[in-house]
């Protein structure tokens, strides 16, 4: 499975109410706990991989209604024109269990990334307003496809321009890579 994704910083206030406009349908608000952690026998940051342990609780009129954990790899990226990677994910029964695997087996907690996500669907595409902790305000347009990579990517970047944003202002790095000082590219 390939995640193509698409991200862009931006006012969610003007995004709030081009969704509306396109008839874009909320799907949730969540927040989200992401635990990053360094590998014992490779440097994650030079191969542009990542181990992801992500607690999610999600909410509706200001109440938990939801909590999961996953854990998630991401391989290095695939093309030059947006974050398109591989990604194999799994919900987690016990993510403090899960934590202690990890350690246990030689992999460190590397970093922590705290973000508030509302989620929307526009044309198949998942549309996140991301508030990340220490970062700021950003739009990720993301979808997954077993193949048509191409089309997907061009496709998420029709979705930004529906949303006044322009795909040229696209940010390459993670959140993680920003937090840790790395260029936005």
């Amino acid at each position: 499975m390939y995640e193509v994704e698409v991200k862009v910083r931006a006012d969610h206030d003007a995004v709030r109410g081009r969704l509306e406009d396109e008839g874009a349908t909320q799907v949730n608000r969540v927040t989200q706990t992401d635990t990053y952690y360094d590998a014992p026998h490779r440097d994650f940051a030079a191969t542009d991989e990542a181990l992801r342990l992500r607690r999610e609780s999600r909410y509706e009129s200001g109440s938990v209604v939801g909590e999961e954990t996953n854990v998630t790899y991401k391989g290095p990226l695939v093309d030059e024109s947006s974050k398109t990677r591989r990604e194999y994910e799994t919900s987690v029964e016990d993510g403090e269990t899960m934590d202690e695997i990890c350690t246990a087996v030689g992999f460190e907690p590397a970093a922590t990334v705290e973000k508030e996500r509302e989620r929307f669907e526009l044309d198949g595409y998942t549309v996140s307003l991301d508030t990340v902790s220490g970062l700021g305000e950003f739009v990720e347009v993301e979808i997954e496809v077993e193949s048509g990579v191409d089309d997907a990517r061009e496709g998420a970047f029709v979705v930004l321009g529906k949303l006044g944003l322009d795909p040229d202002d696209q940010i390459r790095t993670s959140y993680l890579g920003m937090l840790l000082g790395g260029p936005e590219k």
